[in-house]
């Protein structure tokens, strides 16, 4: 495998989501997850064209949607110190259950969908 360079403090991987309202997005992973914003280029209108926001030691990308790159859902495991704390934090956000917490083999773990259909997959170890 071909070794390639990443911008220190960026993972290998980051997940990209293009979604109906970036603002929107930002504000709900800063609510849910104390994401701190990291980059942010708009257009002339407002437009978030490309963000960036850090949720502990991963950055996470995401831009609104437009004609030529519609909406994508995605699904992110992440890593947490409080299950029922960040799936009370996201429901009161406007997220939708996918699962409640439950202990698992693996941790205590849930699952939610953001407002714009993303899963996400919340689990302490």
């Amino acid at each position: 495998m071909a070794t390639t360079k990443k911008p220190e403090g960026f993972q290998t991987v980051c997940p990209y989501f293009l979604v109906s309202d970036a603002l929107q997005f930002m504000a709900f992973v800063k609510t849910v997850f104390d994401a701190e914003e990291v980059l942010v280029h708009k257009d002339d209108d407002g437009r978030v064209l490309h963000a960036e926001v850090r949720i502990d030691d991963s950055v996470i990308m995401f831009g609104n949607s437009t004609d030529a790159f519609p909406p994508e859902t995605g699904a992110v495991f992440m890593f947490v110190n409080d299950t029922d704390a960040v799936y009370k934090k996201a429901l009161a956000a406007g997220a939708t259950s996918r699962q409640e917490p439950a202990t698992k083999d693996y941790g205590r773990a849930a699952g939610i969908f953001d407002p714009w259909g993303n899963s996400w997959w919340i689990t302490a170890v």
